[in-house]
């Protein structure tokens, strides 16, 4: 078995001309491009590569493996007016793209105070990640997608490119929003949501299917999907009648908890203007 080499071997790399304020924490095989900036209270993962002009300031920690491409700012002051120099954070995980021009910004101290990315999660040119947002494992931001704060993304969505997502809102794991769509309600996991205002379309269930979901799980999807948007009852009742039944497939039943759960927005239906 052998010993894994010292730190000491595997230095990090940085440009002549970028800035490393002390305090700064790099980890083995860091490569700091030309013109960067990393402030005092940041920390770079394993081998994590920042290209040239990337600003990266503030309690901002990036897991390793994590690549950062040109004009990026990460971890600079929330576009928000009751910011006062807090210092709270902004914690993305490992193996993360993070394109040209992104920016992500900390959390709000009356709110937790984090902002957070999972891992192997993929921002296009342009994206925004706004304070105290909550974005899941193996996302796929398109480019110009905005988050406003207070968004929870979950694991393996993907949104189209110019998507908006409202404050507050809440877009389930596996769902799928086109490109340039409003999102200013909650999106079941699984969902399929277009448009401006957004409206669900059905389920994204090729998403359902390259993550290895069997065909039981999916007709069970596509069932509780029509139940709970019958427009003849309030999807309330619906979701109870779900509920009560046995040997709840686990697929539905996230959709159950997602829905039950508590929100600051109404749920997205198929039926513009419909509300949960």
């Amino acid at each position: 078995m052998m010993t894994p080499a010292p730190a000491a071997l595997h230095p990090a790399r940085i440009h002549p001309s970028a800035i490393v304020e002390e305090g700064a924490v790099l980890g083995r095989n860091v490569e700091v491009g030309p013109f960067c900036h990393i402030g005092p209270s940041v920390k770079l993962g394993d081998n994590v590569q920042v290209m040239s002009h990337v600003v990266i300031m503030g309690n901002t920690t990036i897991g390793e493996r994590s690549v950062i491409f040109p004009n990026a700012v990460l971890g600079c002051a929330p576009q928000n007016v009751h910011y006062k120099g807090e210092d709270t954070e902004l914690i993305i995980g490992s193996g993360c793209t993070i394109r040209e021009g992104v920016t992500m910004h900390p959390g709000m101290p009356d709110f937790g105070g984090k902002t957070t990315v999972g891992e192997n999660s993929m921002f296009l040119a342009y994206a925004h990640v706004a304070h105290d947002c909550h974005v899941g494992s193996n996302v796929i931001l398109s480019n110009n997608v905005m988050l406003a704060g207070h968004v929870t993304i979950g694991d393996r969505v993907i949104m189209g490119g110019g998507a908006a997502v409202h404050q507050f809102t809440r877009v389930g794991h596996h769902a799928f929003v086109g490109g340039l769509a409003a999102v200013s309600n909650d999106v079941i996991p699984y969902g399929m949501l277009n448009g401006n205002p957004g409206v669900l379309m059905g389920l994204n269930i090729i998403g359902m299917q390259r993550s290895g979901f069997d065909r039981a799980s999916i007709h069970a999807v596509r069932r509780a999907y029509k139940t709970i948007f019958d427009t003849t009852t309030p999807i309330r009742e619906n979701v109870a009648r779900l509920r009560a039944q046995p040997d709840l497939n686990s697929a539905v039943a996230d959709i159950i908890g997602f829905i039950d759960a508590e929100s600051e927005r109404a749920l997205s239906s198929p039926a513009r203007g419909k509300r949960g």
